[in-house]
């Protein structure tokens, strides 16, 4: 059973970019897929990123796509959120999350998350 914590929030204006972190604890972090989700305040939790467990796939929300890049360091026990051209609407909480496969595109199927980090982004 991994265990997952993020880092790396804070506050940036637009256009700016920020890198989230998603530390993942024991030997069998690159046994797990793993993916980024977000949720605004009074809004259901929504997809953003996956990635496969030997990070040679990635998916994306068409929100973020050609401005986020995620990706993993196994040997790490990391995996990375990128996020450039930042929008005010990317405000919200970022969610590691991991599935022993694969993270499905609905929150709804994920078992496994971290605490979350605050990402403001300003106008």
């Amino acid at each position: 059973q991994v265990q997952l914590v993020e880092s790396g929030g804070g506050l940036v204006q637009a256009g700016g970019s920020l890198r989230l972190s998603c530390a993942g604890s024991g030997r069998t972090f690159s046994t797990y897929g793993m993916g980024w989700f977000r949720q605004e305040p009074g809004k259901e939790r929504e997809f953003v990123a996956a990635i496969s467990r030997s990070g040679g796939n990635t998916y994306y929300a068409d929100s973020v796509k050609d401005r986020f890049t995620i990706s993993r360091d196994n040997a790490k026990n990391t995996m990375y959120l990128q996020m450039n051209s930042l929008k005010p609407e990317d405000t919200a909480v970022y969610y590691c999350a991991a599935d022993p496969q694969a993270v499905a595109p609905e929150a709804g199927y994920v078992k496994i998350w971290g605490q979350g980090t605050l990402v403001t982004v300003s106008s």
